[in-house]
Parts: C-alpha cells; structure tokens; sequence
C-alpha cells in the first residue's frame, strides 16, 4: 500500500516512523507482553511513558517549574469552559481577541461562565487577517487575556503575541512546537493533541501554577485544574494510548530538532504561498500576507465547481484532504510539523499543471 501525503487539518499526519516504532510494538511493548494499551496506567511501563512525555514537552518549550504540564481529556473544546470556569473570578473580566472560527467558539463558552470583553473582532474580516497590537482594547485588571494563536479554518496567525499586564490564554492546537515560543510570556497555553502532538481525544495544558489555586472549591473535581496538576494527571485513566503517540512525537521532535523543524515549516508554507502568489490570480490566498499561517495555506479559485474538479484531481494523485473547513469552502492544505517536504513540491507541481490544463 502506498501511503498519500496528508494534508488533513486534525486528526493530522504523524511522523512515519512514530506509526512504524507503534506498530512494531502494538503487542508486545517493552517486552512486558502486552499492549501499552492493555498496560495498567499505575504500572511502570505506563509510567515511564507518561513521565517521559511531560519531560520532553519541558525541554522543548523550556517550560520552568513555576508551570505544569497536564494532559486532559476533551480535547481544546473542553478547555474552552475549564479556563473560564477555573480563571474568571465572580466580578472579574476576561479579555478575548476574536479573530476567527476557534477564537469565536472559546469566546461562546466563556460567556456563559462570566463576564468578557471582546479586546477586538475581525473574525468575519475577508481576506481573513489577525487583529493589529494597536487594535486590543483591554480591561484594566482583567482576569487573563485570551487567544487563538492559529485560526486552522482561516489560515491566519499570530506573528507577534501581545505584551499584557493579565494572564495570557493561548489555545495553540494548530501551532505548538512549530515554532519557537517563550512561555514566560503566557499564563496559561493549551493545544488539542491531534495536530501537531499526537492522535486526537485529548489536550496538553501548560498552566502556571499560582493560576490554578483561582478556581472556586464548588468547581466539580475533574474541572479543576489543581486536581490534575497534584495528581500529574493521574487522577483518572488517562488517554494512555494517545499521551504514548506523544511521548513518541516529542522523541521525534527531539531528534530532528525543533529549529530544524521550525525553518522547514517556513519554507514549506512559502514554496505554497509562492504558487498561490505566482498563478496570476488563478489561486487566490484569503489571508492577509503579514498574517499567513505557516501551518495551514488556504486558497479559493473562480468558483465551486472548479475547486472540486481540483480536490478531485489531486485525489486521484495521491494528494489528499485539500478540501476547505465545510463552513467556509474552498482549498486548505495543512503541512504541520511531520508534512514532508515532498508533499509540499508535489501539491505545487500538482497546481501548476492544473492550471496549465484548466486555465
């Protein structure tokens, strides 16, 4: 069987030899004559997975002992409310930058927890763009200031985080570890595993420990994030499997390098934005260009039955998931971390010929 390059936005491609080293050791791990699926999450073999992949997360974003590393259920979604409901105080505000589809659902939750202030809006702003630093309108005092730092359905990104007196909240599902982040600056960060950390069915949070101590003795148990940080996420059975396929990813990470990775990722996205730019107008990008995404390239043609002659097409070439989130349309390709760079020249080949012969 051959494989297809990947352009899925989430679950998303792993790295090969993460699925080879899986699958190698899918029935017997460690010679322990079980699954680390079957492996109790109180044993040493699971144990020794979970630790590590905590402390390959702390050497990659040099994470200082002033924060935890949690691993929870519920993916970024979940984390929506938990923020909110463990971080906004009765009578505080919490500050949100609405900056597209992701950013709008967190700002949903939130409201039905307390009170926020929208800092700024440009989430129906086409071409679709990140809000100005000059553009925040912040509380005085606010609880934490919350962002999307990667828009996955828009294909807009932060280049530069704000500088603010709160907490900074970042959902970084779409972004994390492609690129170099200084955490001291955040509050609190949390990602959805299934983009560029492992399979979907969970998150990673790196919270600030002073910041969990905020939420009220009446929040149920599991929603505390205090809970998990005494019990290193062990309070329940944790998703083993997929925090396995982390400790795997991070391995990876380690091993190639994350400046390796993050200066390859660059010149993926550019070698895609090159052909985008370059088509005379035959592939549009619908990101403003100072806030391109390096993670997910999105584009429109002149019209519907056209994109769909393309998703089509590229199919049938061994390109696959090209097909914009179902609420806006159009084509997205997503090259996170482990995309090749093959994949990368093979869409672009792919779209010159296209255009070539459908022009």
């Amino acid at each position: 069987m051959a494989r297809v390059y990947n352009f899925c936005a989430g679950p998303a491609v792993l790295p090969v030899e993460v699925l080879q080293q899986a699958a190698d050791e899918m029935l017997d791990y460690q010679s322990s004559g079980m699954s680390i699926m079957e492996s109790s999450h109180r044993g040493k073999e699971y144990e020794a997975v979970h630790n590590e992949a905590i402390a390959n997360l702390r050497k990659l974003l040099n994470i200082g002992d002033d924060y935890a590393v949690l691993f929870l259920q519920g993916g970024a979604s979940m984390q929506f409310a938990m923020v909110p409901m463990n971080l906004l105080g009765q009578g505080m505000t919490a500050d949100y930058v609405n900056s597209g589809e992701w950013a709008s659902k967190a700002l949903k939750e939130a409201k039905k927890i307390g009170k926020v202030n929208v800092a700024a809006d440009c989430s129906k702003d086409i071409p679709t763009r990140i809000p100005a630093l000059s553009e925040l309108k912040l509380t005085k005092g606010a609880a934490y200031v919350h962002i999307t730092s990667n828009e996955t359905i828009s294909g807009a990104q932060w280049k530069m985080f704000p500088q603010t007196e709160a907490p900074l909240v970042a959902d970084m599902s779409s972004d994390i570890l492609s690129r170099p982040v200084d955490i001291d600056k955040f509050g609190l960060i949390y990602a959805g595993a299934q983009k560029n950390l492992g399979p979907s069915g969970f998150a990673v949070v790196i919270i600030r420990k002073d910041l969990a101590e905020r939420a009220p003795e009446s929040l149920p148990t599991m929603l505390q994030y205090r809970t998990h940080i005494a019990s290193n996420s062990l309070y329940n059975t944790p998703p083993c499997f997929g925090i396995y396929i982390l400790m795997l990813v991070t391995r990876w990470v380690l091993k190639v390098g994350a400046e390796n990775l993050y200066r390859r990722n660059i010149e993926k996205a550019a070698k895609v934005y090159a052909a985008i730019d370059s088509s005379g107008g035959y592939y549009r990008g619908t990101a403003v260009k100072e806030y391109r995404s390096d993670m997910n390239v999105t584009w429109r043609m002149a019209s519907e039955e056209l994109e769909n002659k393309f998703i089509k097409e590229a199919e049938k070439n061994g390109l696959k998931g090209l097909k914009g989130h179902r609420s806006v349309g159009g084509l997205r390709a997503s090259i996170y971390n482990a995309f090749p760079m093959e994949g990368v020249d093979a869409l672009v080949s792919f779209m010159k010929d296209f255009q070539r012969r459908n022009g």
